[in-house]
């Protein structure tokens, strides 16, 4: 007795050729999908595009606004340098030239600490 008889698990070989011959011959094509039209493609690149480069979207967005917040700030009232600072921050996540602008940022501000410091206690010694 053969162990196919008793358990049952084992399929029926069958030849490739045979198998790949019978597949050709029913001639089964996948069938076409609305969005695989090509009057579709150019929107699925668009939207390809937009979803790989969503973030960084947002993050262009997001910091230029509040950057001009910022400089609108420094005529209006409210905290111009340090929303400008934070807008430089928040696009220093994706742009080199902004982090370059943040650092340079806060060598000034470091430096205008300093002078401030130097001021109030020259004024105290006095």
């Amino acid at each position: 007795m053969h162990r196919r008889d008793i358990w049952g698990d084992d399929p029926e070989e069958r030849e490739a050729e045979a198998f790949v011959e019978e597949l050709s011959d029913e001639g089964l094509e996948p069938a076409r999908r609305w969005h695989h039209h090509p009057a579709f493609v150019p929107f699925k690149v668009v939207i390809a595009f937009i979803g790989r480069n969503a973030k960084r979207v947002a993050v262009t967005v997001i910091g230029l606004v509040v950057l001009l917040a910022g400089v609108l700030m420094l005529v209006l009232p409210g905290p111009g340098i340090l929303t400008i600072v934070a807008g430089l921050a928040i696009l220093a996540s994706e742009y080199v030239w902004a982090e370059k602008l943040l650092h340079a940022a806060k060598t000034r501000a470091a430096q205008a600490k300093d002078a401030a410091v130097k001021r109030v206690r020259g004024r105290a010694d006095r």
